[in-house]
């Protein structure tokens, strides 16, 4: 059973030295205010990107704004709350989202190159196409997200939450899944090449069709997991993972029970 949390209060995200931007991120959103209705939820994915982001807009509301193409380079946006915000096609340079709150955003299509996202969440949002490279999500709550044909590539998702969240299809090369939730989560047709999936519980995950060449699955929970015509799985990745309530396995390979004390209890 995972330690509880550590408060956001306690985080100490890295000091920059962008208040005096802080009026154009309140421009933006003003400007986005005046606009938003004409800004239609069937826009194209290719939609001009129309406002820039930066600054200082720490614990601010952007919560159901119509942010579609909009641009946040650098900037700290730490425990900002965009619940149901449209930002498809969005662009991410760089900033610190902190403890953010995007529950059911539309972020499909969005770009993310670097970032802090720790402790973010995303639960029930909508993150299909998301390109997210190298991002860090530690921490962070993907609870019934729709991420359907994302590319998180060498994104760290360690002790992220993921409870019934839909991966299928998604680009996870090199991304570190270790210690994390993933319960009842679809990885279907996902590329795990490289993976870290040490100490996750996948407990009921789909997998089937995923590929787990290079996978690291020591200490993985996989109970009730379905694996079926997984590929590039091995036996001996396997002997380090445990699973009970037959999992569904590639012919040959096999599973061993979880000891008692290693079998998570929700």
């Amino acid at each position: 059973m995972r330690q509880d949390r550590p408060p956001f209060a306690s985080l100490r995200p890295p000091q920059r030295s962008w208040r005096p931007a802080a009026v154009f991120v309140l421009a933006g959103a003003i400007l986005l205010a005046a606009a938003g209705q004409a800004l239609a939820f069937d826009d194209p994915p290719d939609v001009a990107r129309l406002v820039s982001f930066g600054g200082v807009c720490q614990n601010c509301s952007l919560a159901g704004r119509h942010l579609v193409g909009a641009k946040f380079i650098g900037g700290n946006f730490a425990g900002a709350s965009l619940v149901g915000a449209d930002m498809r096609g969005a662009t991410f340079i760089s900033p610190n989202f902190n403890g953010a709150d995007f529950t059911r955003a539309d972020v499909r299509g969005a770009t993310m190159i670097g970032g802090h996202f720790l402790l973010a969440n995303f639960s029930d949002a909508s993150l299909a196409g998301l390109e997210a490279h190298g991002v860090e999500f530690n921490s962070a709550r993907f609870t019934g997200a729709k991420a359907t044909g994302a590319d998180l590539t060498v994104s760290d998702l360690t002790r992220a939450e993921g409870r019934g969240a839909d991966f299928e299809n998604a680009n996870l090369v090199h991304s570190n899944l270790s210690s994390g939730e993933f319960e009842k989560a679809s990885f279907r047709g996902a590329r795990l090449v490289l993976a870290n999936l040490e100490g996750g519980d996948f407990a009921g995950a789909d997998f089937r069709g995923a590929d787990f060449a290079g996978a690291t699955l020591s200490g993985a929970t996989l109970s009730g997991a379905n694996l079926t015509n997984a590929h590039n799985l091995s036996q001996r990745q396997l002997d380090g993972a445990c699973g009970d309530g037959h999992p569904k396995l590639p012919a040959g390979l096999t599973l061993r029970p979880c000891p008692a004390k290693g079998r998570h209890h929700h």
